[in-house]
């Protein structure tokens, strides 16, 4: 996970946009509307003394394609979110360590270089891991036993932001089976590049999730595992309205959530644990976080490179999310 450092450039000094022209960016997905990103990444460029303009555009992932080879030169970078996450890493040229281990591209960067096909040629980024690893981090919650609600693409960043934090156990619980078990096989006794300790993955299908819970039912379950053990964070990815009807034990709301969803906010998820006096801790965060990592991409073409006055810049952003807590 990457991780704000000193800026090279001395107190009050703008970085120096002469090598960075003005560009065009976007968000891109469906739904788009609700999006923060075009705020969030206002802020960021304002601060940075950036000429730089951020849309949103509706798109579907049969038309990412054909979006992609349209864009003119004035074209620097896209944002992209649901459900184009899988085909932006499709037609990437090259990807990342991380999408590529994910199969995930929520970030392109425009290469000075052609494609196979004579055409704009991309670089596909998963900011999603670090994202999310930054956001659990300085939330100061506790990932060694997470479960993970959902299967989809965000559920993949999740497994692999709980094991950069040092998860020991992985509990996918979705409705999926078929989806369960790939990720329990993609992601089971895998290690963080340069670490020799694998994660255990394991899953459960709703509504079957009472022993998440109870230790009792825990060791009865035939195959039973040491290695799974009650729960120290719950990672909700599931689309905002699904939260309210998933088939949860009450008991798991002892155990702080942190939900993806950000809109509405509370989520009807995070409603379910603010009602039980639980924790709940908003998709915003995880929102700015990667964008953060984005903002690096798109300027210096490395999301490991700190940005000028990194700190005043993620203020901005975090100011242009305004993200609301749920309480205990």
């Amino acid at each position: 996970m990457s991780r704000p450092g000193a800026s090279r450039h001395a107190e009050g000094e703008r970085p120096p946009t002469t090598a960075l022209p003005t560009a065009t960016l976007a968000v891109l997905g469906s739904p788009i509307a609700h999006s923060k990103s075009p705020a969030i990444h206002a802020a960021a460029y304002a601060q940075l003394g950036l000429d730089w303009s951020y849309g949103r555009e509706e798109l579907q992932a049969d038309g990412l394609a054909g979006f992609l080879e349209q864009c003119g030169a004035e074209w620097r970078g896209l944002s992209l979110t649901m459900p184009l996450k899988e085909e932006a890493h499709r037609l990437a040229l090259v990807r990342d360590p991380v999408a590529e281990e994910s199969g995930v591209v929520n970030t392109l960067l425009r290469l000075g270089v052609p494609g196979p096909d004579g055409g704009t040629a991309w670089a596909g980024f998963n900011t999603d891991v670090g994202g999310l690893a930054a956001a659990i981090s300085k939330a100061g919650l506790d990932p060694t036993s997470t479960v993970v609600l959902g299967s989809g693409a965000t559920a993949v960043s999740a497994v692999l932001a709980a094991r950069g934090l040092g998860a020991e156990h992985v509990e996918i619980v979705a409705r999926n089976v078929a989806a369960i078990g790939d990720l329990v096989a993609r992601f089971g006794d895998t290690c963080e590049p340069g670490s020799d300790r694998a994660l255990h993955v394991s899953g459960t299908v709703a509504p079957r999730t009472e022993s998440l819970v109870d230790g009792a039912v825990l060791a009865a379950m035939v195959d039973a595992d040491p290695r799974v053990s009650r729960p120290t964070l719950i990672i909700s990815t599931l689309p905002g309205p699904a939260g309210a009807e998933f088939p949860l034990p009450d008991a798991l709301a002892e155990i702080p959530l942190f939900d993806v969803a950000y809109d509405p906010w509370p989520s009807p998820l995070a409603v379910r644990w603010h009602e039980a006096g639980g924790e709940a801790h908003p998709g915003t965060a995880m929102l700015v976080e990667q964008a953060l990592l984005q903002i690096r991409i798109f300027v210096a073409g490395d999301p490991a490179t700190p940005l000028p006055h990194e700190d005043r810049v993620l203020e901005a952003m975090r100011d242009a999310a305004e993200p609301t807590d749920v309480g205990r």
